[in-house]
C-alpha cells in the first residue's frame, strides 16, 4: 500500500545542453522523447513514481519558463504540485526548499529527491529498490542514494565507496565520493568492488535533511527559515523568489552528502542510466545491422556505421561513409560531431553563444 508519508520530488529545471542542438532553453532534454518512445524523459519520470507515492504526493521542481510545457505534458498534474524556481542554483537549493515547504506540511514525510532525465529499464526492480528505501529512512537517521553497480569505467559519473560489510536490510554505509574520475582511476574503482555508480537519486526522511541543512549549509537553512510561515500559502512563491537571489549555488552532494556521517547507499540493478549525452542515447537505442542508431522516417545510410543519427521526421537525410559520427538535424540547426568528442559538445555551445548569440541555443 502506498504510504502517505511518502513524497517525491522530481527535479525539473536542467537545460541539457550536452543534448543540444536538440535540447534548447526553451524546451530541454527533459521534455524531449530522445530514444523514440512516444513519451517524453519527463513523462516516463512521473510514471515511474505513480507507483511508489499517492499521486498527490509527486512534486515537480522546474524553473518558472518550463511550467506550461510541463502542464501539457503531464495535464492531470495539480499546479500546487509545481513548485517554481526562480533561479538556477544547483541542486542544494532545490532539495532545501522542499525539504523547508514539506516539513510545514508533514514532518514525518519520507522524501525521494530525483532528476527527471534518467533512463530505469527494470521498473519492477526500481519500484522495489524505492519501496526499500523509504522505509529505511522511516526508522534510520540516514542520508540515502541510490548506487548503480558500474559496468565499465565511465569518466562521466561520480562514484561512492563503500563498505560491504556493514549491511542493514541491503543497506551499507558510504565510505567516500568521488566526483568524475581519471580513466585509470575509473579502471581501478572498477575492478576494487567496492564502488557505484552515484546516480544522484537521494532519499530521507525530512527531519533527518533539516537537521543535514542546519549543520552543513546553515545559511542557506536560515534563508529559507525566513519562509516558514507562507509554505503551501498563496505568498509562498512571492517570497521564496526574494529569498532564492542569497542561496549559494551548490550541489546536495558537494553541500551535505560529502561532509555528513550517516550516509548510506543501496547498490541498486534496475537497468539505470542518466541520459546525459548523445553517447548515452546511442547506447540505449536500437541499431541497425550496421551499428547505426536511427531516429526520422526519411533518412537513408549508405556505408555508414555506428552512427547516432536524427532528423525531423518529414525531412529526407542521407548519409555515406561516416563512421562513429553524431549526425543531429534540426529545423535551424545541423551537427556533425565524432561520437568520441561528444563530451565537447557543451563547449560548441559556448562557442555558438559568443559568435551567434542566443538564436540558436
Amino acid at each position: 500500500m502506498q504510504h502517505q508519508n511518502n513524497y517525491v520530488a522530481i527535479m525539473a529545471g536542467g537545460i541539457g545542453s550536452r543534448f543540444w542542438p536538440e535540447s534548447r532553453t526553451n524546451h530541454p532534454k527533459q521534455f524531449l522523447d530522445i530514444l523514440g518512445t512516444g513519451k517524453s524523459l519527463i513523462q516516463w519520470t512521473y510514471q515511474r513514481f505513480k507507483n511508489i507515492c499517492p499521486q498527490q504526493n509527486i512534486y515537480f521542481i522546474t524553473n518558472q519558463h518550463y511550467i506550461e510545457t510541463l502542464k501539457k505534458q503531464i495535464p492531470e498534474l495539480d499546479t500546487k504540485n509545481i513548485i517554481s524556481e526562480p533561479f538556477r542554483k544547483n541542486t542544494a537549493p532545490c532539495a532545501a526548499y522542499f525539504a523547508h515547504k514539506i516539513m510545514a506540511l508533514n514532518p514525518n514525510a519520507n522524501i525521494i529527491l530525483t532528476p527527471a532525465d534518467h533512463l530505469i529499464m527494470d521498473e519492477r526492480n526500481f519500484e522495489l529498490t524505492c519501496h526499500n528505501a523509504l522505509d529505511f529512512v522511516s526508522k534510520h537517521d540516514a542520508l540515502l542514494t541510490l548506487g548503480i553497480k558500474p559496468t565499465r569505467p565511465d569518466t562521466g559519473y561520480g562514484y561512492i565507496q563503500y563498505h560491504t560489510d556493514s549491511e542493514i536490510e541491503k543497506v551499507f554505509r558510504v565510505r567516500t565520493f568521488t566526483e568524475k574520475p581519471t580513466l585509470e582511476l575509473a579502471q581501478t574503482f572498477l575492478k576494487s568492488g567496492d564502488f557505484l555508480w552515484n546516480s544522484g537519486i537521494f532519499v530521507w526522511n525530512v527531519k533527518t535533511i533539516m537537521s543535514a541543512l542546519e549543520r552543513y549549509l546553515p545559511e542557506m537553512h536560515d534563508v529559507f527559515m525566513q519562509a516558514k510561515d507562507v509554505y503551501n500559502t498563496p505568498e509562498e512563491t512571492k517570497t521564496i523568489s526574494d529569498l532564492y537571489a542569497h542561496c549559494t549555488n551548490i550541489s546536495i552532494d558537494y553541500g551535505i552528502m560529502e561532509k555528513a556521517k550517516n550516509v548510506y547507499v543501496i547498490p541498486s540493478y534496475f537497468g539505470w542510466c542518466d541520459l546525459g549525452t548523445w553517447e548515452s542515447a546511442y547506447d540505449n537505442a536500437d541499431k541497425d545491422y550496421l551499428g547505426n542508431a536511427v531516429f526520422g522516417n526519411n533518412v537513408m545510410v549508405i556505408d555508414a556505421t555506428e552512427c547516432m543519427i536524427k532528423a525531423p521526421t518529414d525531412k529526407l537525410l542521407v548519409l555515406q561513409g561516416l563512421e562513429k559520427f553524431i549526425v543531429i538535424d534540426t529545423p535551424d540547426v545541423l551537427l556533425i560531431c565524432e561520437r568520441n568528442r561528444e563530451q565537447q559538445i557543451k563547449e560548441y555551445v559556448a562557442e555558438v553563444k559568443r559568435n551567434k548569440g542566443e538564436k540558436f541555443l
